[in-house]
């Protein structure tokens, strides 16, 4: 992986600790709106995480490809993740 492993591991056991924070939540009967919150909270650093490693997937991999055909492959592996995040 060509992202900064320091930032992305150090995002990730955040985005762990929030986990444990609903999971706290949920088992405390705590409010819905709130567990909510936290989850949507959590669902958006997951999506700043990937993008850290999409963008480095895209800046790195792509761009070293070795030859045309291998970038290709690149970039479609690229193109269906992006089809399963839009979806």
């Amino acid at each position: 992986m060509m992202a900064d492993e320091k930032r992305v591991l150090r995002l990730l056991k955040t985005a762990r600790g929030q986990l444990d924070g609903i999971i706290k939540m949920v088992e405390d009967d705590r409010y819905c709106m709130d567990i909510s919150t936290q989850v949507m909270a959590t669902e958006a650093m997951l999506g700043r995480i990937n993008k850290e490693i999409l963008t480095a997937h895209l800046k790195h991999c792509v761009n070293t490809a070795e030859s045309q055909a291998e970038r290709e492959q690149k970039i479609d592996e690229l193109v269906s993740m992006l089809g399963k995040i839009i979806k």
